[in-house]
């Protein structure tokens, strides 16, 4: 997969936001939702004007981190818009800059099983933004169904254990209550996730 695929940004020297140690953040254009408070809106529009990479010069930007992504267990965490819709640009990746770097993946998972499994063969840690297990809730919020996230969330746990996956799980203003947050939460246990980032979306009023 040597083809030139859209980024809307490259963000170096993240500590502590993005997985373990010092990270970059290589953010594909591009998603499979439609949510209404959208932190990268650039990734729904046209990719005209945008950035494109391949892999091979994607890995000559990132590589002068090298010795910071080795000293302290970091690497790249592919976001978005979706990445796992650029399965075979990662995997590709992977190819290039070995074991030694750490890849995580900030997704939605709102994707085809064929994409996740592929990740899951080269993606070390996942990020996982569920929105909110509450299907009514998820649709009005993502503008889609929630049935593929959650089913490929339980496939994940199976395959790549909960201490490789840490699950976003927001109060949304005007979307969810902290009652329903709370109830995701109760889910999301009973099926082993053990990593849970409670947070709330800040909506700026636009003037």
């Amino acid at each position: 997969m040597n083809e030139a695929v859209p980024f809307i940004g490259i963000s170096r020297h993240r500590i502590g936001v993005d997985g373990v140690g010092v990270t970059t953040l290589a953010a594909f254009h591009g998603c499979t939702l439609k949510c209404k408070y959208c932190l990268n809106a650039i990734c729904l529009g046209s990719s005209e004007g945008l950035e494109r990479l391949t892999p091979q010069e994607l890995f000559d930007r990132v590589h002068i981190d090298n010795l910071y992504f080795l000293a302290t267990g970091g690497g790249i965490c592919f976001g978005g818009g979706e990445p796992l819709i650029r399965v075979d640009f990662i995997s590709e990746f992977r190819k290039l800059c070995g074991n030694g770097w750490r890849l995580t993946a900030e997704s939605a998972l709102n994707i085809p099983r064929e994409n996740l499994k592929k990740a899951a063969e080269v993606i070390d840690d996942f990020i996982i933004d569920i929105k909110d297990c509450n299907p009514a809730i998820y649709k009005a919020y993502t503008g889609h169904s929630n049935r593929r996230a959650l089913y490929n969330l339980r496939w994940l746990v199976k395959k790549k254990g909960a201490d490789h996956i840490m699950v976003r799980v927001p109060l949304i203003p005007n979307h969810n209550s902290e009652s329903d947050r709370d109830a995701s939460i109760e889910w999301l246990k009973s099926i082993g996730i053990t990593k849970i980032d409670k947070f709330n979306y800040i909506i700026r009023d636009k003037k």
